[in-house]
């Protein structure tokens, strides 16, 4: 098992002390280090900024929207940091959802599996450097067609001036759905869990399983890694732990995503918690943010939470590893804990 700092995305301000907590996951053995973006801090630039004190641990987005940038534009800013990091970084990549996408960015979220295999495969053909990049589209045409509106028709296919280090830096995305992950085990280098359960390890197999068994597949499952968000608590109270990330969830849950279409509710309620999803998401849309906090059940919150004494959280975490998880991505907010986490793996 291997551990991961998810340094996530900002809030109203940069993370408090976040060069130390860097310096302390290189240091007590951490595989690698990720941050996140939303509607505020994106992911590069504090990545390059804090891992530019580093040496040795892996450097990941998780995740770059792909909303974000056109995928050119996010191969640019990953070779540009592979370069810089000697060969560290990790592509993480999502599609965000409907609100942040067409509220944010002003595109269109519609088809996001068809979305998110032309975005990959645009941006391995800047990286393998071999040919100017063509894309037939639809989402991504490159060039842009000469019949679209606005075109001058002057548009040229070219290929990266700089020469990528690595032709496969790895691809990681972020999947919820079944059709979600099977292509991920399909197209991509790694799976980025963002709510895994225990209770539906074998469901998730069978979902990366299929995706293994398409033609074409780029990994075998052993070659595969699977990283999973998870809050890691060392402690005697796991009732103070779970009442601490209670907020979480329900914000996950019932705030971020619209009533139609919200991928982490979907997900909590394939987990058997479909009542308190429905209870939850109706309390948050009336803006009765407290009661919808107060209706996450305990078990809800254990979840995604790994919590107990040192040797609860070690038998936990081996429970993890045998489900088929890699890689923990923890985000822990002081060198204390960073120092602690890496004593139990």
């Amino acid at each position: 098992m291997k551990l991961a700092l998810q340094l996530g995305y900002w809030g109203a301000g940069p993370i408090a002390g976040a060069a130390e907590l860097v310096a302390a996951a290189e240091a007590n053995g951490f595989d690698a280090v990720f941050t996140a973006e939303s509607w505020g801090s994106d992911t590069y630039t504090p990545l390059a900024w804090w891992g530019s004190a580093t040496s040795r641990v892996r450097l990941g987005t998780a995740v770059s929207q792909l909303s974000a940038r056109p995928p050119t534009s996010l191969a640019m800013a990953a070779l540009t940091l592979d370069h810089l990091s000697g060969g560290r970084h990790i592509i993480g990549l999502g599609v965000s959802g409907p609100q942040v996408v067409e509220g944010w960015y002003g595109a269109p979220f519609a088809k996001p599996l068809a979305r998110t295999r032309e975005y990959v495969e645009i941006v391995r053909a800047v990286l393998a450097r071999e040919t100017p990049v063509r894309s037939d589209g639809p989402h991504y045409p490159l060039p842009y067609p000469t019949d679209a509106p606005g075109s001058t028709g002057l548009g040229k296919s070219l290929k990266p001036i700089t020469h990528p280090l690595r032709a496969d830096i790895p691809i990681w995305l972020g999947a919820e759905g079944p059709r979600n992950v099977a292509q991920t085990a399909e197209i991509a280098d790694g799976w980025l869990a963002i709510f895994y359960s225990l209770a539906l390890a074998d469901q998730y197999e069978q979902w990366l399983a299929e995706g293994f068994a398409r033609p074409g597949a780029r990994r075998t499952r052993e070659e595969f890694e699977v990283a999973a968000t998870v809050q890691v608590v060392v402690t005697d109270d796991v009732a103070s732990a779970v009442e601490r990330h209670r907020p979480s969830t329900a914000l996950y849950v019932g705030g971020m995503g619209a009533e139609q279409k919200n991928f982490h509710a979907a997900l909590y309620t394939r987990m058997g918690y479909g009542d308190a999803v429905e209870e939850i998401g109706r309390l948050f849309r009336a803006g009765r943010r407290e009661e919808a906090i107060a209706a996450v059940p305990d078990e809800m919150v254990r979840e995604t939470l790994i919590a107990g004494t040192a040797d609860e959280v070690r038998a936990q975490i081996s429970l993890w590893e045998a489900a088929g998880v890699d890689m923990l991505m923890v985000t822990a907010r002081d060198v204390e804990t960073i120092e602690t986490l890496a004593g139990l793996v």
